[in-house]
This record gives C-alpha cells, sequence and structure tokens, in this order.
C-alpha cells in the first residue's frame, strides 16, 4: 500500500466514523494501555490507546528512517518513552504537540519498516479509542520510494512576501529583536527529572521580553508563543518576514562533552571550534530531523555566492553582538563558560542578513546551571544582562554604519 494512499484512506476512513463519536475535543492518551512491542521474529505492534478517536495519517521517511502519526489532536501526559517503547526493533521514538491543533508520533526506526494492517477501534458505549498497527520489515527499495511527507500549507514555510528594502536604521527607531525560545512541542530539548529545555526557554523569553518592552525602544517577536513545534528553516523565516534587526536563539542544553558550564554566546561557522560545539550542532539540528524536516536542501551555486556577500557585510556586526550580549551576562555575575564566545554551524543562525546569535544560558547536565536556570532572580539578571548587551552593540552599531556611509 503506498505512503499517499494509506495517509487519505486512514484519514477519512476515521473521519467518516465522526457522525456518531464526537472527534471535535481533545483526545487523552491511555498510558497503562499503549505500548510499542514485539510480534514474532520479525513483526512489532503498536497500540495507542485514547480517550476518543480522532483523525490521523501515517507516513514514512527516510535518512534516518522513520514512522511519522499525526493526529488531531491527542494530549500525551503521563506517557513515559520508557514504558510506551517495549520493543527493540524500534530505535527511540518521540510525541508531543507539533502545530496548533495537531499533535506528532515518531517511531526512530532501525531499519525499513512498512505498515501491514492499521486497525482504529472505537467503543460503542463510552467512545474510547484504540489505534492499532501491525509493521513489519521491508526492503530499501519499497521504503525509500513511498518515503516522504506530504505537503500541507499550512505546516510549510510562509509563502514568500514582496519586502521592500529596509531603511538604514537611525538611533532612535525602535530595535526589532526576534527572540527564539529553542525547541518546543514534539521537540523537548534537552530534559531532566525536574524540567526540560524547551519549557525553562519560553520561560526566559518571555522575562527578556518583557525587560526589553518596558525599557522602551525595542519591538519583540517570538518565534513561538507557546508549546509547539517550529522547524528551525521556519524560525528564520519568520525573522525575515518580522523585518528583525536581530536574531537571538535561546538554549540550556545538555552534553558531557567539553566544558559544559556556564553560559556561551555562538556565532555561524562552518568549522566549529572545538568538539562540544560540534557535538550542539548535530543535537540541535536533529530535532528537525525527529520532527519530520529534511534539512539538507542546498542552494543552488548564485544563490550560495548571494547568501556569501550578505554575510561578509553581516558577519562583522554579528560577531559584536555576540560579544556586547556576552559581556553584559559577565557584568551581571554569570557564570561565564571557560571559552564564552564560540562558533559552530548552527541551522538556525544561517540567516545571512540579520545578525544572528546562540544563547547557551547555561547547561541542565551541570547542578550550578541548573539550579540557576529554575531561579527567577537570577534568569532576570541574566535578561538585564542581555538588555545591557543590546545597548551596548545598538550604540556601536550605529556609529559604525555612519562611519561606513562616510
Amino acid at each position: 500500500m503506498s505512503r499517499i494512499f494509506l495517509s487519505i484512506a486512514l484519514f477519512w476512513a476515521l473521519a467518516g466514523g465522526a457522525i456518531a463519536q464526537d472527534f471535535s475535543a481533545l483526545a487523552r492518551v491511555q498510558p497503562e494501555q499503549s505500548r510499542i512491542t514485539d510480534v514474532g521474529r520479525t513483526g512489532v505492534r503498536v497500540d495507542i490507546a485514547l480517550s476518543q478517536g480522532v483523525p490521523y495519517r501515517i507516513f514514512t521517511l527516510q535518512d534516518p528512517y522513520r514512522m511519522v502519526l499525526d493526529f488531531n489532536e491527542v494530549d500525551w501526559a503521563g506517557l513515559t518513552r520508557e514504558d510506551f517503547l517495549q520493543s527493540d526493533r524500534i530505535s527511540g521514538v518521540q510525541f508531543g504537540a507539533y502545530v496548533p491543533g495537531w499533535s506528532r508520533l515518531v517511531l526512530e526506526l532501525g531499519a525499513p519498516m512498512a505498515v501491514t494492517k492499521a486497525e482504529l477501534s472505537v467503543a460503542e458505549d463510552s467512545g474510547a479509542a484504540l489505534l492499532s498497527l501491525d509493521l513489519k520489515g521491508t526492503d530499501f527499495d519499497a521504503f525509500n520510494a513511498s518515503a516522504g511527507a506530504p505537503r500541507n500549507p499550512g505546516w510549510d514555510l510562509p509563502e514568500p512576501a514582496d519586502v521592500p528594502q529596509a531603511a538604514v536604521r537611525s538611533a532612535d527607531r525602535p530595535l526589532r529583536v526576534m527572540l527564539d525560545p529553542g525547541h518546543g512541542g514534539i521537540d523537548p530539548g534537552a530534559e531532566t527529572d525536574a524540567i526540560d529545555e524547551k519549557t525553562l526557554m519560553l520561560t526566559f523569553a518571555r522575562e527578556l521580553r518583557e525587560i526589553l518592552l518596558r525599557s522602551g525602544g525595542y519591538e519583540v517577536v517570538l518565534t513561538r508563543v507557546d508549546d509547539q513545534f517550529v522547524s528551525l528553516e521556519r524560525r528564520i523565516a519568520l525573522a525575515h518576514r518580522a523585518g528583525a534587526d536581530l536574531f537571538i536563539s535561546l538554549h540550556a542544553d545538555s552534553l558531557s562533552e567539553g566544558r559544559a558550564h556556564g553560559a556561551v554566546v555562538y556565532t555561524l561557522s562552518n568549522d566549529a571550534s572545538d568538539v562540544a560545539s560540534a557535538k550542539l550542532a548535530e543535537r540541535h539540528d536533529r530535532g528537525d530531523l525527529i520532527s519530520g524536516i529534511d534539512l539538507n536542501g542546498a542552494d543552488d551555486q548564485v544563490t550560495d555566492v548571494l547568501l556569501d556577500m550578505a554575510r561578509q557585510e553581516t558577519m562583522p556586526r554579528t560577531s559584536a553582538l555576540a560579544k556586547a550580549i556576552a559581556n553584559g551576562l559577565a557584568q551581571q555575575g554569570g557564570p561565564m563558560n571557560g571559552k564564552p564566545l564560540r562558533t559552530a554551524s548552527f541551522s538556525v543562525l544561517k540567516a545571512a542578513d540579520i545578525p544572528s546569535v546562540l544563547v547557551e544560558l547555561g547547561f541542565l547536565s551541570s547542578p550550578r546551571d541548573l539550579k540557576n536556570l529554575k531561579d527567577p532572580d537570577w534568569r532576570a539578571r541574566m535578561a538585564l544582562g542581555i538588555h545591557r548587551g543590546l545597548e551596548d552593540w545598538r550604540h556601536q552599531d550605529v556609529i559604525r554604519k555612519s562611519l561606513i556611509g562616510q
């Protein structure tokens, strides 16, 4: 059965049942009845128990091999990966919010697999539903031929818009800042028993926005305002659509390599400044892979040249921005990493014409940093440090532009 036929058939078979069942409210997963288990010598059974039936679709992705289930929509509260995944034939599982109104579950496949049977049963008395999938191994060619995400205009990048050339920014014009709380939705980022990175960074982004707006002279836009997934490419596109003067991505990762503690400010480079930076870039980009976004698209030669030219102009301003923010954080007491200015190939920093930095406020893998990150007073000082850095950068940037114009 082809991927397209499977997606449409399952979606509309369930939608037809909506006559008898109310599928408008949020469905809740039933953790005790939801399992991924081995069947026979090569098969896998996926059982997802829900409080009610919801429309859904299934498709597969390659590089790496994944099977994706989208639901409209499911509350995953109470479901843990450890209890849910009981099969060694599935490498991993992710689940969470995806885009408004939709939730996503991703199975990371150790090898190509295909759905041989999909059945949704809905109890007439309670409306409770059980989605059961039977998976079996398939050959590489068959899997690759049917793999790929169905296009949905509401979920993909915004359509290109005619944007007038930005006027030269004067000293008294509000600085438009795009804050990017890392991760979100199905991609939690780093996690501990007490907190996850996506929640912590959204909280800090709101706190930083409040400080910038209250200080005057700033317009602030967020790439996400709640717990939803936003692809790395879309974050950049949103910054362009907003006409942002600069882009600040906010993170608090978990990492064992190198001196993973204290605040770090990153700028873009194809060559990571150290092993830890390279590992972080892999982790950040993996969020898009898990969620079904393909980051392998390449620019054509002409576009590549134009982007490089734009980056040559933006690079000195970006370096100055990183240094100013790092100085601002240090003046508020940090603590700072032993090497607070670093470079890495973070995809989220690849806007060629917008000064863009990624701020690791600290690392959840460091007990000291974790304690600080959970402290509202400490976060307030760090927000003030970023504000002070932006003030210094804005002043110096106006001076540099006036010198260039002479």
